[in-house]
């Protein structure tokens, strides 16, 4: 199993270069990047929390306990939505791109741990 991290895609894009599979893993598009900044990256934006979810939350950092419940359950109740993120995880590392300003309180964090979750699982 490949390595998952996460990171701001504004840090992404001064300095490209990963190895593995790189997912932007926003509902929306980040603000002020354009499509050719993210040559090479897939949108995994199926994987991103609803946008109900994602209103509700607003990156309130004393809601990321309830939004990473509510959160998780997304992920349980469609896991296919998140399937290319462990296909690639299982073959090599994977940088998981998210544009919240909060490197603490994100949704991001939650995927990551909801993959690594997977990952260890029995197939």
């Amino acid at each position: 199993m490949g390595e998952i991290t996460i990171e701001r895609v504004y840090d992404y894009r001064a300095d490209p270069q990963r190895a593995g599979a790189v997912f932007l893993v926003d509902r929306l598009w980040p603000r002020g990047v354009s499509k050719e900044d993210l040559d090479g990256v897939t949108w995994a934006q199926d994987a991103a929390p609803s946008p109900n979810l994602r209103i509700w939350f607003g990156h309130m950092a004393d809601r990321f306990e309830e939004f990473t419940s509510r959160y998780r359950s997304e992920l349980d109740g469609h896991p296919e939505r998140a399937e290319p993120l462990l296909e690639a995880a299982r073959s090599g590392p994977v940088t998981l791109l998210y544009a919240a300003k909060d490197p603490e309180v994100n949704h991001a964090l939650v995927l990551k741990a909801w993959l690594e979750e997977q990952q260890s699982e029995p197939e």
